[in-house]
């Protein structure tokens, strides 16, 4: 999941007041991490505000994580403490929290948040600890300005690019011919995403549209996009817009294929559209329920349990990444920074509900896509788009 706004310059002001004290303090944190009774992790999520959709299923994910690596006796003979920070969707939050779970709670690393700019935020401020994005999709999340790789952050989630790219396949493959083209304007997301349809598609782009944030009203973009009678509709954006425009497109009798990201994926955009007007409708997930395997099962009953409510891939996305970190730091066999860094960077054939994936020399998994039919509100088809 990507949202970037304009942090960087924020973040990196925050940063260079925070970098001496956070690196001061690496070497005393890894040494009261090694002898303490209890191994703390730390999340940084979006409890609240703009993007709480996307952290809180993420939080939970690695709640739930916790508990179960707990019961079975911990990591290294001790007990994981997990510390979960809101950062209220915002950059001086996450940076907020960053500090504190370094300096004040002396976390062996963070998980979270859930959206590429405050990740941004976040991993201008955390020095060498270990970072884990469970779906933060931003293509450069892994490297610097430079496109050096940052040896402190890894991803667990595919990218915006093979995004695009799976979805234009996905569309290659269906015959589709003619494509209009809707990107939320306000994020690189949209742009990215749109960029990289564009690049693989094989068919025709009869028109490029756009939208902002937060807006509710789209039946002009609808009446100019009805009017090139595409057979696809791609809406490079998230489900807090693209649920109103595809019930405004439906009321107004367009009945195209409608393909979109992963930021469709939450039950919001259902209740936006209405289960009617969710027909037709493709999205990128990360992980499939159909024919889940045992592991799978377990983990979507036991979270049903816990929490009173069915996972999304997000929390799923964010259960692969707490177990990634204990994995990681049971091979270390330490919680030494730079020993965990090296082994989450040696990540092979890890097994996780979200998929089996190999951490690969940019930090990002190499896993498979998957893009699911939606009719009347329900998902009723999987199509696996491998990398």
């Amino acid at each position: 999941m990507k949202i970037k706004r304009n942090l960087k310059g924020l973040a990196l002001a925050v940063s260079c007041l925070m970098m001496t004290a956070c690196g001061s303090l690496t070497q005393t944190q890894e040494k009261a991490n090694n002898q303490a009774d209890v191994i703390k992790i730390g999340g940084n999520w979006e409890l609240s505000g703009a993007t709480a959709g996307y952290g809180s299923p993420g939080n939970e994910g690695v709640e739930l994580a916790v508990d179960q690596v707990n019961q079975a006796g911990g990591i290294l003979g001790k007990q994981v403490e997990y510390v979960s920070l809101d950062n209220k969707s915002t950059s001086e939050e996450t940076t907020a929290n960053t500090s504190r779970l370094i300096s004040n709670d002396q976390a062996a690393l963070i998980i979270g948040p859930a959206t590429t700019g405050l990740m941004e935020a976040q991993i201008s401020s955390a020095s060498s600890l270990p970072v884990i994005a469970p779906m933060a999709t931003g293509d450069s999340l892994t490297t610097d300005s430079s496109g050096k790789v940052l040896n402190n952050v890894f991803r667990v989630c595919f990218q915006d690019a093979f995004q695009g790219q799976a979805l234009a396949k996905f569309s290659n493959d269906n015959q589709f011919k003619k494509a209009v083209l809707i990107r939320d304007n306000s994020t690189d997301y949209g742009q990215n995403l749109t960029n990289e349809f564009k690049k693989y598609f094989q068919g025709e782009v009869v028109d490029e549209l756009a939208y902002n944030a937060k807006d509710t009203d789209f039946n002009s973009l609808v009446t100019r996009l009805k009017a090139q009678e595409p057979d696809v509709i791609f809406v490079a954006g998230y489900y807090e817009e693209a649920g109103p425009l595809i019930k405004q497109a439906r009321e107004q009798g367009v009945q195209a294929a409608i393909l979109g990201p992963d930021g469709f994926g939450n039950q919001e955009i259902i209740d936006l559209a209405g289960k009617q007007n969710m027909t037709n409708v493709y999205y990128t997930a990360h992980y499939t329920t159909n024919d889940p395997s045992p592991e799978l099962k377990k983990f979507m009953e036991a979270y049903q349990e816990k929490f009173g409510h069915a996972p999304d891939m997000f929390a799923a996305l964010a259960y692969d990444g707490a177990r990634l970190a204990f994995d990681a730091i049971e091979r270390a066999q330490s919680v030494d920074s730079k020993a965990v860094n090296q082994a989450l960077a040696e990540t092979k054939d890890f097994s996780g509900i979200t998929g089996n994936f190999t951490i690969n020399d940019q930090h990002n998994p190499i896993k498979t896509a998957y893009v699911q039919k939606v009719d009347h509100g329900e998902i009723v088809d999987t199509t696996p788009i491998e990398p």
